[in-house]
């Protein structure tokens, strides 16, 4: 059972530990502000707030009493000179730990220590990613039963149907463009057959007259035949 076992070790021994916290202590002091692991931020609270609470009353043995407890003279100074009065009537709680997330080695947990009447604004804390799942579950529920935020969304503009819109004069040339080949493809395809037929009726002409003249040359032949055996007959 750990009945009357106060503070943690901090996996130091009792000299290391209190070497530790003396030098934490010192360091806000001076900085206002430090950043370490958040078992020693949680232990140096224990350890420094009633020497800060000490030091409101300024006195000789107050300050030798702090100086034991952080032998720096420096220190000493700084907190009985500028710290004690910007504290003035707070009642405890003159430091502030703020959780900064995990350390990047060994996946400590991290921690902000800083006075508070010295550190108005707080840190901006590491925003943790959300996790991501393939397998989204399909709602049953009617479109009027939707979440105010689904709803907002559809409300909202799509972002795609803007850029398909600006997109539009650009599909239309191009539609526009294609169908002028195509005419101009189709105008060539029927000159091309215009002027076949042209030719084609060009030869039929000229064919037309030489048949015409063996015709005129055969009746003419038969004529000839025809007058000749009359005569035959005649001389007979």
């Amino acid at each position: 059972m750990r009945h009357q076992v106060k503070g943690r070790k901090l996996g130091r021994t009792t000299p290391h530990r209190k070497a530790t916290l003396k030098a934490l202590s010192v360091a806000l002091i001076e900085n206002k502000r430090i950043q370490t692991t958040l078992p020693k931020a949680k232990e140096l609270r224990s350890y420094l707030e009633p020497i800060i609470t000490k030091a409101k009353n300024d006195t000789t043995h107050n300050r030798r009493q702090a100086f034991a407890a952080l032998q720096d003279k420096y220190a000493v100074t700084e907190l009985f000179d500028n710290i004690a009065p910007a504290v003035g009537d707070r009642p405890g709680g003159y430091t502030r730990v703020l959780k900064i997330g995990k350390r990047q080695g060994d996946a400590a947990d991290m921690a902000v220590m800083e006075l508070v009447d010295f550190n108005d604004v707080k840190p901006e804390k590491r925003e943790s990613k959300k996790k991501r799942t393939r397998r989204a579950g399909k709602s049953t529920k009617a479109e009027g039963d939707a979440p105010a935020s689904t709803k907002a969304v559809k409300d909202e503009p799509d972002v795609k149907s803007k850029s398909t819109e600006a997109e539009k004069p650009e599909v239309e040339k191009a539609k526009a463009e294609e169908v002028k080949a195509d005419a101009t493809a189709e105008t060539a395809v029927e000159e091309k057959k215009e002027k076949k037929k042209v030719k084609s009726e060009k030869d039929e002409t000229d064919s037309t007259p030489e048949t015409a003249s063996e015709d005129t040359s055969g009746e003419d032949e038969a004529k000839n035949d025809a007058s000749e055996s009359e005569e035959k007959k005649s001389d007979k």
